[in-house]
């Protein structure tokens, strides 16, 4: 078991700085001390003189120890900018990480807090090491304290998101549109794996079918619970993470069609109090179907894993999925090679082949078929072992890649009622278009506008009125918008036909009441 295209080590660059002179900020306690031996005879006749003098030489000194501090302050900035998040490649300071900063002058103390955007990042004790030496480098600094924490990036839209899923920070699909290629195991393992890091974890069956998760854990209670006052369903925990999946319904397997399915998942997804967490897993069904489409659109799921084996047919498969979720605006920053090697006798043996992991290149990992169905993951049975290494390259990279997705602005989608008029704002760069709502209600694709096997358009220009507004707009995933109109129709745009449609020019500004 090896890594293919192992992400690339998080190393940490340095820059040179330039140590700056220290000042003493009491030259004036002579002054101070010189007032005070004026002759008791003169005291009364030089009274306001003499208070006059000292108040300056106060106001002096605090100014002049404001103003040491301050350079004090420039000094360990400076110094801890020359640590670079290997992630952004910037320097820790211009990311914000330094918080609290505090000085104490006379004991040469040094304290402060990094606050960092997940605390599964792996590369925070290099951090906090690299912090400690630059600071105390500087002469007159006797002792630093650095505090880690961190302060996890908000949801997208997460004002707009079901109640449930508003503080989870990450939401990673792992999908493969094969059955059977262990996406259960890996979902499983790289769930403890991020929890081991340090992060709040969460895993999510979406297989109503047939549901793995029973089989992969063993909670205490094999039971979810339903708060009755506020209908919303509270999920079991293993070893620290948070546990939901239809078969802990109480039901088994589901025998029902795909619309039911589609409303049960939506239900077990968006009613459980998840709570804070830094990454929900999702483990997908096999297949592009109901499911995948009802996930990808309710919740905007920050990246994919996929999973595949050596196989040919499995590899195909894998293909599409891949293609849906960049149809679907979801980025995959990692693909897992699972069973493509087992070892028997002192040797290795390659069943379906050597594999095809060098075709993509965000993070191609390969395992072994050494599952555990015991009720406890493998990387918690041996976490020193030869899978939990290959899954902490996994979590490595998961984590470092949500943190760069995390940075990216979403395409923004609003109505502008004092123009009439919709406004789109482009990510990552200064682009911003005005299309007629009109326009946009005539341009849906859908199946009551377009019939679907002939094409024609049964969605005629005369059945829309030139006045129409929109009463609601809200994301759909990552990769759309839903536009609710007056006649109750709500209509899926994804971002890229509404940057294809006719824009309105030369709009008049509204002038200001």
């Amino acid at each position: 078991m090896h890594l293919l295209h192992a992400p690339i080590p998080p190393n940490l660059s340095f820059q040179p700085s330039k140590n700056l002179q220290h000042k003493n900020g009491l030259v004036f306690n002579g002054l101070i001390h010189q007032q005070r031996q004026i002759k008791s005879t003169w005291v009364l006749h030089n009274q306001v003189n003499f208070s006059s003098i000292t108040a300056k030489a106060s106001s002096v000194e605090v100014g002049a120890s404001t103003s040491s501090i301050k350079e004090a302050e420039s000094d360990v900035l400076k110094a801890l900018s020359q640590i670079i998040d290997p992630d952004f490649g910037t320097d820790i300071v211009s990311c914000g990480f330094v918080k609290d900063l505090q000085i104490d002058e006379a004991s040469g103390e040094v304290s402060f807090r990094l606050e960092l955007t997940t605390p599964a990042c792996p590369v925070k004790d290099m951090f906090e090491q690299k912090a400690n030496e630059v600071v105390a480098a500087l002469p007159w600094v006797r002792k630093v304290n650095v505090t880690m924490s961190a302060q996890p990036a908000k949801p997208i839209f997460g004002a707009d998101l079901p109640k449930g899923l508003q503080t989870i920070s990450n939401i990673v699909a792992v999908s493969s549109c094969k059955g059977g290629v262990g996406k259960s195991t890996v979902a499983v393992n790289l769930a403890y794996t991020l929890a081991g890091m340090g992060a709040r974890v969460g895993i999510f069956d979406a297989d109503v079918y047939g549901p793995s998760l029973p089989t992969m854990v063993s909670p205490e209670s094999r039971l979810l619970e339903m708060i009755a006052e506020t209908k919303s369903i509270i999920p079991t925990e293993y070893l620290g993470v948070k546990l939901v999946s239809f078969g802990f319904a109480g039901q088994g397997r589901a025998i029902m069609r795909g619309p039911m399915v589609s409303g049960v998942i939506n239900q077990l997804l968006t009613t459980t109090e998840w709570g804070e967490l830094d990454y929900l897993v999702i483990d997908m069904p096999p297949g592009t179907g109901d499911i995948q489409l009802t996930l990808c659109q309710v919740v905007p799921l920050t990246a994919a894993v996929i999973v595949t084996t050596p196989q040919k047919l499995a590899f195909i498969d894998v293909a599409k999925g891949v293609r849906m979720f960049s149809k679907l605006k979801v980025p995959c920053v990692a693909v897992v090679e699972n069973m493509c090697h087992f070892d028997a006798d002192g040797k290795r043996f390659y069943p379906f082949g050597r594999g095809r992991s060098a075709v993509w290149n965000p993070a191609s990992i390969r395992t072994s078929n050494q599952a555990s169905y015991s009720g406890q993951p493998e990387v918690v049975a041996d976490p020193l072992g030869e899978v939990a290494k290959t899954f902490q390259d996994l979590g490595v990279c998961v984590v470092q890649q949500c943190a760069k997705i995390r940075q990216q602005v979403s395409t923004a989608v609003s109505y502008d009622k004092s123009m009439k008029a919709i406004r789109v704002k482009v990510p990552d760069s200064s682009e911003e278009f005005l299309l007629h709502p009109a326009t946009v209600r005539r341009n849906d694709r859908s199946a009551q506008s377009v019939d679907e096997w002939t094409g024609e358009q049964m969605l005629q220009y005369s059945d829309i009125s030139e006045d129409i507004e929109p009463e609601e707009i809200r994301p759909m995933g990552n990769y759309a918008v839903q536009i609710t109109w007056p006649d109750g129709f709500n209509q899926i745009a994804p971002y890229d036909q509404l940057q294809t449609m006719e824009r309105l020019v030369d709009v008049p500004q509204p002038t200001p009441a």
